[in-house]
């Protein structure tokens, strides 16, 4: 199956400016941990649980008036629309990550998937070996 037909096609972007209450409002509506960030129409970052928590909070920042630009990995991990399962299973694995956006040949992003998606869609095994392979991976800051 190609990345089209495994991801989560309605992924809702927020600013640069949205402010993190915001942020977190969204994420708990949709049941969500990831939420793009993008300028215009292009993506410029991703937004995490995660990033709330250490970028945000536990750098004492003042959450009310943070923003996702204050937070946002700008990092991304991403993959295409037409590539297959495998393929991103293997990129999530190398990656270590658990979520990549998938955007079309544009560059244009049209969803997301998540590890919960290949297991949901009939990849069960290739997200169980990118778990396997992002759990045995090192700390990114081991020594």
């Amino acid at each position: 199956m190609q990345a089209k037909d495994l991801m989560t096609p309605d992924v809702e972007c927020v600013s640069p400016d949205t402010t993190l209450p915001k942020i977190a409002r969204i994420m708990k509506s949709k049941d969500i941990g990831f939420v793009p960030v993008c300028d215009n129409d292009r993506l410029i970052g991703v937004v995490t649980d995660r990033d709330i928590v250490l970028r945000g909070i536990a750098d004492g920042r003042g959450i009310e008036n943070s923003t996702a630009r204050d937070v946002m990995t700008d990092e991304l991990c991403w993959c295409y629309d037409d590539q297959t399962g495998d393929e991103i299973a293997e990129y999530m694995a190398d990656h270590e990550v658990r979520r990549v956006v998938i955007l079309d040949r544009q560059k244009r992003l049209t969803g997301v998937i998540s590890i919960g998606d290949l297991a949901k869609r009939g990849e069960q095994a290739k997200a169980g070996e990118a778990i396997g392979d992002i759990a045995d991976a090192p700390p990114a800051n081991a020594a």
